[in-house]
């Protein structure tokens, strides 16, 4: 364990603006990430954990700065995972963003929505960071949820999501 001297100071400040407390003597960092680069660079993490062959996308629900949950895009629990099997819209031919409904995989979206629910954690006024703009399937799950705030930063063809997000009020924040 670690003491301090009699040479160290340690002084406790208030900062009027916004009431926190800090020890002046720990560094200030000229290149610590915003919060929008800290929370995108997670859900960036997160998707390394995906086990699509298309597409790795990670998604974290936060809410008052603090990490609800995660999820990213694969298989269901105790179901073989597409990168050992293959994956089925490749094999139907299917293109891009057009019948989610024939993937064996989980949108990373549905599944942090999900692990919350697994949890008992309510998602309602929290922020969804997520590598790609939702789909609309995950977009009606997003608003049902309560989620106020979508950032992402691959985009595709979506104009029904963008439109649901316009009519319910969800603010879309592009990430460049």
């Amino acid at each position: 364990m670690n003491s301090l001297d009699s040479s160290d100071k340690i002084s406790i400040n208030s900062d009027a603006d916004n009431n926190t407390i800090y020890e002046q003597f720990i560094p200030i960092q000229p290149d610590r990430p915003s919060w929008t680069t800290y929370f995108m660079g997670i859900a960036d993490l997160v998707a390394t954990r995906s086990t699509c062959i298309r597409r790795k996308v990670g998604a974290i629900l936060v809410k008052d700065r603090r990490i609800l949950c995660s999820g990213y895009n694969g298989a269901p629990s105790k179901i073989t995972h597409c990168n050992e099997t293959g994956c089925l819209r490749d094999q139907m031919k299917i293109p891009s963003g057009e019948k989610h409904e024939l993937c064996r995989g989980v949108h990373a979206e549905q599944n942090a929505i999900i692990q919350a629910a697994c949890h008992g954690i309510s998602v309602s006024g929290s922020t969804l960071y997520c590598t790609d703009l939702p789909c609309s399937i995950c977009a009606k799950m997003i608003i049902n949820a309560g989620v106020t705030d979508v950032y992402f930063r691959n985009r595709y063809n979506a104009p029904i999501t963008i439109a649901m997000f316009e009519q319910a009020k969800i603010n879309l924040f592009p990430i460049t």
